[in-house]
């Protein structure tokens, strides 16, 4: 059984820094992509950034040259570094890992519970 656990989400005045974490255990073999999706009220949720295997990142648009995704497969963790956040940054922001529990399986999509952060002054 895999879990994905999030930390680090709370309120922030505009301008300032947050950093995510996602921590991934139970019967893991590898992980693909990982990512960080968020929702905000009214709103679908979205695709904010990906790492892939390789290490290869995406972001959208609007957080172009303000966040950074990073991962350490070691520690079955994915982070994403927000700075110059904005209230529009506001949203209970979700991990997702694709992750293979067995070699001989494919991988499936695992969900975090979702933290919230509020940029507000």
């Amino acid at each position: 059984q895999v879990q994905l656990v999030e930390s680090g989400g709370g309120l922030v005045q505009p301008g300032g820094s947050l950093r995510l974490s996602c921590a991934a255990s139970g019967s893991i073999y590898s992980i693909n992509a990982m990512g960080w999706y968020r929702q905000a009220p009214g709103k679908q949720r979205e695709l904010v950034a990906q790492i892939t295997a390789r290490f290869s990142t995406d972001y959208t648009d609007s957080v172009q040259g303000r966040f950074t995704i990073s991962r350490d497969d070691a520690k079955k963790t994915v982070t994403l570094q927000m700075n110059s956040l904005k209230p529009e940054d506001t949203a209970v922001y979700y991990c997702k890992a694709n992750i293979i529990a067995s070699s001989w399986l494919r991988g499936n999509d695992y969900w975090g519970q979702g933290t919230q952060v509020t940029v507000s002054s």
